[in-house]
């Protein structure tokens, strides 16, 4: 069963043990998802007869898929090639089944499920916890095991429930009866769910402990655009927020801030850096929407970052906080493994909100951020690929950040030999913010 965890050190390596908050029973997602998703950058766009490059269309999933093998997306970890809204019929057939589009989708889902998994990837699928998708294709409503039964017959691997022309306060039986109809198919699909965010738009509390149950990931808050200002509200949201989301994620239990945006129109060089870092401490899903036959190298290169991703994987699905904001300056950080006696080890970001067109200095002492293992940390800048060796506590860090920018730094905690061995458990706990430093 996916659960949150806590870790001690041993003399055999981590040993985690089950803590309170358990997640979907389907042993999928014990780290974030990696993929390819549609919507942001292909949105509904049906046109194929005057855009057939870039239409929603079994063409263009066969064309990603390639190209996530090929440019070796896949080697640095992204499986997933996930359809969105558009795909079906208008109508059901005769049979109360779901149809993809003839003429977009001429050989049918199985068969492009079939084509993802040849390359070694898997396939994910969208639909709607309403009467109709938000683009007003047919949703699950009255077809919820017929529906399961299709994705299963089809070799999905990943469901996506959005929640439009639906009732908020319906989901909270929906939701878990749609995941309790795919988990009866036998056939493992990651189950990702749009039940929070409607019910906080509606005015009403979520129940994550319902959800984290239910489901693999969730959206809390809104779609991401194409721009620096969405990618901000998001950021913001989940820095302000922090209490009530951190607490829900761990391992086969994410918080999801939405796609990754890197390498369209709206983020500079700079932007996309901060989104991957950010979203590496957020312990979220990195869903790439980008056209992957365009992306200029440099954007490429954040995607396919491996000591970035590494950050985001980490196996003991701890979601990081913001342990700082002042003056345009945040600071976020993440525990991570190793685990040396009772010391994390950490990822830490700082960003650059401010807009005054010059690069801001940050000077701060590990022992401020929380870094107190007096055998030190081995510091890493995981973007420009710098190793400072080993630091102690008192050492005093110095880091300039461009404006809109980041920088991000792996601290890993250092073994002390003369330490006791008898193994403890570290006091972190996810729940408490335990971080300070003084602005």
């Amino acid at each position: 069963m996916a659960s949150m965890k806590s870790c001690v050190w041993t003399a055999v390596g981590v040993l985690c043990v089950l803590g309170q908050i358990l997640g979907l029973d389907n042993g999928l997602a014990l780290t974030p998802p990696m993929g390819w998703l549609a919507w942001e950058r292909f949105r509904c766009n049906t046109d194929c007869k005057n855009d057939p490059d870039n239409c929603i269309s079994d063409r263009l999933f066969r064309t990603m898929t390639d190209i996530l093998v090929s440019e070796g997306y896949a080697a640095a970890g992204y499986e997933y090639i996930n359809v969105d809204d558009c795909w079906p019929e208008r109508e059901r057939d005769p049979r109360g089944r779901l149809v993809p589009d003839r003429e977009r989708f001429p050989y049918g889902m199985k068969s492009l499920a079939d084509y993802v998994h040849s390359k070694g990837l898997k396939f994910g699928i969208y639909e709607d916890y309403g009467n109709f998708t938000c683009a007003g294709y047919p949703g699950v409503v009255g077809h919820l095991a017929g529906d399961a039964a299709t994705f299963e017959a089809w070799g999905v691997d990943y469901v996506k429930l959005d929640g439009c022309y639906a009732l908020p306060a319906d989901m909270d039986h929906g939701y878990p009866a749609f995941g309790r109809e795919l988990n009866a198919t036998g056939r493992q699909m990651v189950y990702s769910c749009s039940w929070p965010v409607y019910q906080i738009y509606a005015g009403l509390q979520p129940n994550f402990s319902s959800i984290i149950e239910h489901c693999n990931l969730w959206r809390n808050f809104d779609d991401i655009q194409d721009s620096w200002a969405s990618v901000e509200s998001i950021i913001d949201y989940y820095g302000n927020h922090q209490d009530v989301i951190v607490p829900n994620a761990g391992p086969g239990h994410w918080n999801d801030p939405d796609m990754l945006i890197i390498g369209n129109f709206g983020l500079s060089y700079e932007q996309s850096k901060t989104q991957f870092a950010i979203w590496a401490i957020l312990a979220a899903p990195l869903l790439m929407s980008v056209d992957l036959r365009t992306i200029r190298p440099e954007y490429k290169a954040i995607l396919q970052n491996r000591k970035i991703i590494d950050v985001d994987q980490d196996p003991l699905g701890i979601q990081g906080r913001r342990i700082y904001k002042h003056r345009g300056i945040e600071i976020w950080s993440r525990p991570i493994l190793p685990i040396q006696g009772q010391y994390y080890s950490y990822a830490v970001a700082f960003v650059n909100r401010r807009t005054d067109g010059t690069p801001s200095d940050v000077a701060v002492t590990l022992r401020e951020l929380g870094l107190n293992n007096p055998s030190g940390y081995r510091v890493e800048d995981l973007y420009e690929d710098v190793d400072y060796g080993v630091l102690s506590p008192q050492t005093k860090i110095k880091v300039k950040v461009n404006p809109s920018g980041v920088v991000i730094l792996r601290a890993d905690a250092q073994p002390s030999y003369a330490y006791n061995a008898i193994p403890t458990r570290t006091p972190y706990s996810p729940l408490n913010d335990v971080f300070r430093l003084s602005k």
